[in-house]
């Protein structure tokens, strides 16, 4: 027997030892040896069973090795694969849950919200088949029914042309493909009402005129420092700008965006106006809706439909033929209302002359003041508004379980339904500067530019689903954020349900903080921001192409020698 030496060229040399050691063996396997120690082993192991058993074993664990590492679906081990086929199978009691659960929210969004706002509108007058009428059929953003139609006929055309488009898109031609594109864009163009199409767009200039002797037959867009329609216009006026005077005639609706708004002329339709302060001494034939500070109606001035007004002041002075429905601080009426008034705010002070022909309705701080003068047809109810801290009743905290239940599923459903997009959402959440940042410009330019594309006949259908795509990202947003802080306590993670373990720790916590008084609104407010802005950049990173980095190409091994093969001659020198 030799002895053992434990330099490296004496344990390749296999005539220095009985058999090859595992090293050796393994560098032989991978074709890391040279050529003349390569040779070397590949006799030895053809004279010694024991060697050459070593080298398969060592190569089948070489290959094992291999694909574990280049597999992607490892395969679930027994018990795991049992429980998931057993919860696959008790999902359709989840879902029964779920559903169940979901139509509670659904009955405590109803009747928390609306169906309070429907009981007011009622007791102002307005049905539910009257609201409607007034939001929708008598044209709040615009009167042309009939275009509305065209458009739907025509959208529904482009989406059957554009399914079609995809369903043959592997046997036409991109030339093919094109043409067809080309030719659906100029049917839709052609097939659109001449009323959709006669619209005048001026905003040239510091003051907007339309003239004494001009009449315009369609709609307007006026967009200046100052706007004067002295003139005619057949069809809707829409102005943005920061005084606007109408004194002529406006057949259609007055749709106003502006600081100072004085109709003093005749307006066939609506006036709709989100602006500081209004002024009417015309006369307005249809209804009014103002979001502002201030709302004044002259004594020569008449609304000949409702008057729906949120305000910090009311003053009616002039004539309303129907009802007036007011949430305002301070509501003033020394002239005639037609028929009821409710109104909600700090005080209400009937002067002398008002006249009242329906019901009077009114919550507040203090009761009303009414002057001898005054003609009201019933006497008026008052309801005094008490203020009490929420935190004292008991269907508060019935309601906050309610809504928790309500974002726990929402958030399942998400989780189950786009498990890889709420994945990236909650990665994105975690680039906090960005989802701030973005989260500010979502939440406050949507929904203006969600109003100013429903505004045109065109963008109507971009409008509304923008505005309902920004209302599912805030009710998205606690579920995203949840699920960032369910990470920060119980650790990162990629499974789908752990990540909902999560998402429920988290919302639970969130909305125990935001009940903290004088706090949790600001943490409400932060949260909304935050998980707006992790959506939003989710969305862009979807839609924007990764550029892949460049990886440097490692060399490729040769393969191993087989146990029984003997290497070739030496390559000549």
């Amino acid at each position: 027997m030799n002895e053992r030496s434990n330099s490296p060229d004496e344990r390749l040399d296999p005539q220095l030892d009985d058999h090859l050691d595992e090293m050796t063996g393994m560098l032989y396997v991978e074709g890391q040896l040279d050529r003349e120690r390569a040779q070397r082993v590949s006799s030895h192991v053809q004279e010694c069973p024991s060697c050459r058993t070593l080298l398969r074993a060592l190569e089948r664990e070489s290959r094992l090795l291999t694909r574990a590492m280049l597999e992607e679906d490892e395969p679930l081990p027994s018990r795991l694969a049992a429980f998931q086929e057993s919860a696959r199978k008790s999902m359709q009691w989840i879902w029964g849950a779920v559903f169940g659960l979901a139509a509670t929210g659904a009955y405590a969004l109803y009747a928390e919200y609306i169906e309070p706002m429907e009981q007011s509108f009622e007791k102002a007058g307005f049905s539910g088949s009257s609201v409607l009428n007034l939001m929708i059929f008598q044209g709040a953003f615009w009167k042309g029914w009939q275009s509305m139609l065209t458009l739907f006929e025509v959208l529904a055309m482009l989406t059957i042309a554009g399914s079609a488009v995809v369903f043959l898109r592997r046997r036409m031609r991109r030339g093919s493909a094109f043409a067809m594109m080309v030719a659906g864009i100029c049917a839709a163009a052609s097939s659109m009402s001449s009323s959709a199409l006669a619209t005048e767009f001026r905003n040239q200039g510091d003051t907007i005129e339309v003239g004494r002797d001009e009449t315009i037959k369609g709609d307007l867009f006026a967009h200046g420092h100052h706007v004067k329609i002295e003139g005619t216009v057949d069809g809707d006026v829409y102005v943005l700008c920061q005084s606007a005077e109408v004194q002529g005639h406006v057949t259609g609706d007055v749709i106003a965006f502006t600081q100072i708004l004085r109709v003093s002329g005749k307006v066939d339709g609506n006036v709709r106006s989100f602006t500081n302060t209004v002024l009417v001494s015309g006369n307005v034939a249809k209804n009014m809706l103002s979001l502002g500070e201030t709302v004044t109606v002259d004594p020569v001035g008449k609304v000949g439909g409702s008057v729906t007004a949120l305000l910090s002041s009311l003053t009616i002075d002039g004539t309303v033929g129907r009802d007036v429905l007011g949430f305002v601080a301070e509501t003033t009426v020394a002239g005639n209302i037609g028929g009821g008034l409710q109104a909600q705010g700090n005080t209400l002070r009937f002067n002398s002359g008002a006249q009242v022909g329906g019901p009077v309705k009114f919550k507040g701080n203090k009761p009303p003041e009414v002057s001898s003068g005054a003609k009201l047809a019933v006497p008026v109810v008052f309801t005094q508004e008490e203020h009490h801290s929420r935190y004292q009743d008991s269907g508060f905290y019935i309601w906050r379980v309610i809504w928790i239940a309500a974002y726990v599923l929402f958030g399942l459903v998400l989780f189950v339904l786009l498990p890889n997009f709420t994945r990236a959402t909650v990665d994105s959440a975690e680039r906090y500067g960005a989802s701030f940042g973005l989260g500010i410009l979502v939440l406050f330019g949507v929904p203006i530019a969600a109003v100013i594309a429903c505004i045109t006949v065109v963008g109507l259908l971009i409008g509304i689903s923008a505005f309902i795509l920004w209302i599912a990202a805030m009710w998205s947003a606690q579920i995203v954020v949840g699920t960032i802080v369910g990470q920060w306590l119980m650790g990162r993670t990629r499974e789908t349900w752990q990540l909902i373990g999560r998402m429920l720790v988290g919302v639970i916590l969130l909305c125990v903080v935001e009940m903290i008084p004088f706090v949790g609104g600001w943490i409400r407010f932060a949260v909304l921001l935050w998980g707006v802005g992790a959506i939003s950049l989710a969305i862009y990173r979807h839609f924007t192409p990764a550029h892949p980095a460049t990886v440097p190409v490692s060399p490729v091994m040769p393969p191993p020698l087989p146990p029984n093969t003997t290497i070739g001659s030496p390559q000549p020198a």
